[in-house]
C-alpha cells in the first residue's frame, strides 16, 4: 500500500490478537443483490469496487456469511485473494436468511463452528482474523456460543474474535471465554443507543465498529449543522458524518459500504477532513 492512499490519514488501530489496521474501512454488505439477497446486479463491478477500496489503503473489511448469504465472502476471495500482506478480512457468524430482508439469530455451537468452517473455504484461508457473533440467540445459553468460538480460536482457526449487536453485560460476559478484540453496534449521528457500549471499548481497548455509519438524518438536511459543515468544508454530508465519528473516539473503526467505486472513492475520501473544535461541538450538542 501507498503512502499516497487516503485511508491513511484515519490513523490506526490495535485490534488485539489480529494488529494495526487503518481506522476507516470498507463494509462488503453492498456488494450483494437487493435486500443483501442473491448476486447483485454488476459481479464485475462489485469485484472492482472491493479491489479498489484495497488500492486505497483499506486493509480491514467486513463481511459475513448472511450478507447474500455467502455472496459477499465469495465476492472478496475473488477480487482480493491471494491477500496482500496487512490486509484483514472480519466475517461474522450467528444469523441466518430465510429470504431477503429476513435476519434470525441462531447460535448453537455446532452450528457457528460449521459456518466458522465454511467461511475458512469461502474466503479461500486457513485462518480467519476476525471472527464476529452476528448477533446473540436468545434460545441458546450465550455461554455455549461464546464456548464455540473459544474453542475456533484456541485450534488456530481464528485469529481475533469480536461481538456484535451487544450490551456491555454482553462484552463482560464474553470477557470471562475470549478476549473481545472488536465490537460492531449501530451508531452514527442519528443513533446513540450504543454510547455506553462505544465509551467501554474506547475505555477498555477494544475496537469499535459502527454499523450504518453515515446516517445523519435531519442533521444532514438544508440548515441542519452536518449540511452547514459540509458546505463550509466542501465535503458531503456522509464525509462528514464520517470525520465525526473518527474523532469521536480513537477506538471508532468506520466501515461504510457501497457497490459503487465514486461513492467508495467519496466515504474514503474522508480520511482526510478534519472538523475544527467548533464545528464538531455544533454537530455533537445538535444530536
Amino acid at each position: 500500500m501507498t503512502s499516497t492512499t487516503p485511508v491513511q490519514q484515519s490513523g490506526t488501530f490495535e485490534i488485539r490478537d489480529l494488529g494495526p489496521v487503518h481506522r476507516l474501512g470498507f463494509g462488503a454488505m453492498r456488494l450483494t443483490g437487493p435486500g443483501i439477497w442473491g448476486e447483485p446486479a454488476d459481479r464485475t463491478l462489485a469485484v472492482r469496487v472491493a479491489r479498489r477500496a484495497v488500492e486505497l489503503g483499506v486493509d480491514l473489511i467486513d463481511t459475513a456469511d448472511s450478507y447474500g448469504p455467502n455472496v459477499s465472502e465469495e465476492i472478496l476471495a475473488e477480487a482480493l485473494h491471494p491477500y496482500a500482506p496487512g490486509l484483514r478480512i472480519a466475517t461474522k457468524v450467528g444469523l441466518v436468511r430465510p429470504g431477503p430482508g429476513i435476519w434470525r439469530p441462531v447460535g448453537r455451537p455446532e452450528y457457528l463452528r460449521q459456518q466458522a468452517e465454511l467461511a475458512l473455504r469461502k474466503l479461500r484461508t486457513e485462518r480467519l482474523d476476525l471472527l464476529q457473533l452476528h448477533r446473540l440467540d436468545p434460545q441458546v445459553p450465550a455461554a455455549e456460543s461464546y464456548g464455540v468460538l473459544a474453542e475456533l480460536q484456541t485450534e488456530g482457526k481464528v485469529a481475533a474474535l469480536g461481538l456484535s449487536n451487544v450490551t456491555v453485560a454482553d462484552i463482560e460476559e464474553a470477557g470471562r471465554h475470549f478476549t473481545v478484540a472488536t465490537v460492531q453496534n449501530r451508531y452514527n449521528l442519528t443513533d446513540g443507543s450504543s454510547e455506553d457500549v462505544l465509551d467501554h471499548c474506547t475505555q477498555n481497548g477494544i475496537g469499535f465498529i459502527p454499523w450504518a455509519p453515515i446516517a445523519a438524518g435531519e442533521l444532514a438536511a438544508p440548515g441542519g449543522p452536518v449540511h452547514e459543515a459540509a458546505t463550509r468544508l466542501g465535503a458531503t454530508p456522509g464525509q462528514v458524518a464520517l470525520a465525526w465519528l473518527l474523532r469521536r473516539s480513537p477506538a471508532m473503526l468506520p466501515i461504510p459500504g457501497t457497490g459503487s467505486i465514486a461513492h467508495l472513492e467519496e466515504n474514503l475520501a474522508a480520511a482526510e477532513l478534519e472538523l475544527d473544535d467548533a464545528t464538531y461541538a455544533e454537530i455533537t450538542s445538535a444530536r
